[in-house]
């Protein structure tokens, strides 16, 4: 089944994109790549279930709901939110979580009297294999969850048993990282790689948006950290570039509970500023003043197997970009032509300082933007809508459709 947007009428296949993250949260792989699916895909997206004991606040965008909530989320893209019982997440309730949630997606398809080409699940939650044999079953992995039942806080036999559930019921496996596609061929699969990417377009304006006022401050050279600050970074790290002299712009929210102490008297040093979240839409206003993008993860298991979005913006925005020398950042710099640089921790500072330095001319902006445009997600999706079966050229998906309307 395969469609091009627009093409005699014809209704453009449908996708369920079945996400670990609602759709108003922190940007992921799933939410950019749905951005660019929807140029000839529709999109039926699915949010994590929530509890109708869920505060309204806790839930912007949706409030609390009693009953699953269907609605649209943007031009192509019809938003799911299922509603589960309270303590979804705990073992024993968790058992009726998943079929619950299911239950409301059957009834959401039957609402748009529609079946998807393909189902793509962002988790090891039991979702794939439900669908009919002529239903791509997608298990498309962001990260490596086992590796990070740690981090999650969840036990890591049970995650071995619902990874190996999913890729058993799996059509097609999707990895995001090598790391990740080699343990999971070891597991026998046969995954196909489809690194992050990046919008190259969000960032083409940089050095024309306004500056923000609160940065303005920051002596240069200025060196960025955009994105979750959690305990995937190496805080060794951060104080580093601080001591080498560096100013330090972070940008994103901080899991409160990760090295609360010595985050605090690092955000309070001179030449250190700490903005919580900021809308996708005003990043570009922040990444203007910074010289080197930096992505100072913690060599750790789930680490290896990850794929930082930052380091692919960072070049979009004809910055500088300096990572630690994790599988996925070696292999940017593979195939960026060597302009991600790679720092053991005893270098990490001095490289940063190195790489912030180095003049920015037009000429190596336009050399970091066009390497990073070879990776966009409009070229990440398509290698995804091929892989089920939606066959669109690639150079419509890079024009786009032009089409606002709605094409429910």
């Amino acid at each position: 089944m395969s469609a091009s947007p627009g093409a005699g009428g014809m209704r453009r296949p449908l996708l369920v994109m079945v996400s670990g993250k609602p759709w108003d949260g922190v940007r992921g792989a799933d939410r950019h790549l749905t951005d660019q699916l929807v140029r000839w895909t529709r999109v039926l997206w699915v949010d994590p279930p929530v509890s109708p004991a869920t505060p309204a606040r806790h839930r912007p965008g949706v409030g609390r709901l009693l009953r699953p909530r269907l609605a649209a989320a943007g031009p192509g893209v019809l938003r799911l939110t299922p509603v589960a019982l309270p303590g979804l997440s705990r073992p024993g309730i968790r058992a009726a979580t998943w079929p619950t949630v299911r239950a409301q997606l059957r009834w959401a398809l039957r609402r748009l009297g529609d079946r998807p080409r393909a189902v793509v699940v962002c988790s090891l939650d039991d979702v794939l294999g439900r669908w009919g044999d002529d239903v791509v079953d997608v298990l498309y992995g962001t990260d490596d969850w086992v590796a990070g039942a740690e981090l999650m806080g969840l036990d890591r036999r049970w995650l071995e048993g619902q990874e190996r559930r999913a890729l058993d019921r799996a059509d097609l496996v999707v990895a995001v990282t090598p790391a990740l596609a080699r343990r999971w061929a070891d597991l026998g699969a046969e995954p196909l790689l489809i690194p992050n990417g990046c919008d190259p377009g969000t960032y083409a304006d940089v050095d024309d948006a306004p500056a923000p006022a609160d940065a303005a401050v920051l002596p240069g050279p200025v060196a960025g950290l955009i994105g979750r600050i959690t305990a995937r970074i190496d805080i060794d790290l951060l104080e580093a570039v601080v001591d080498e002299g560096l100013s330090l712009l972070a940008v994103g929210p901080r899991d409160t509970a990760w090295e609360p102490e010595r985050w605090a008297a690092l955000a309070g040093r001179p030449g250190v500023l700490h903005v919580d979240g900021v809308p996708f839409a005003e990043l570009p206003r922040w990444m203007r003043m910074i010289d080197v993008g930096l992505t100072p993860y913690a060599d750790t298991a789930f680490n290896r197997s990850s794929f930082p979005l930052k380091t692919m913006e960072y070049l979009a925005a004809g910055r500088a970009a300096v990572g630690t020398g994790l599988p996925a950042t070696r292999w940017l710099a593979d195939h960026t032509d060597g302009l991600v640089r790679i720092a053991e921790p005893a270098e990490f500072a001095s490289a940063a300082r190195a790489a912030a330095e180095q003049p920015r001319t037009a000429e190596l902006v336009a050399r970091r933007r066009a390497a990073a445009a070879r990776h966009s997600w409009a070229e990440r999706a398509h290698r995804l809508a091929t892989a089920v079966g939606v066959t669109v050229p690639l150079a419509d998906a890079d024009a786009g459709t032009g089409e606002k309307e709605s094409v429910w």
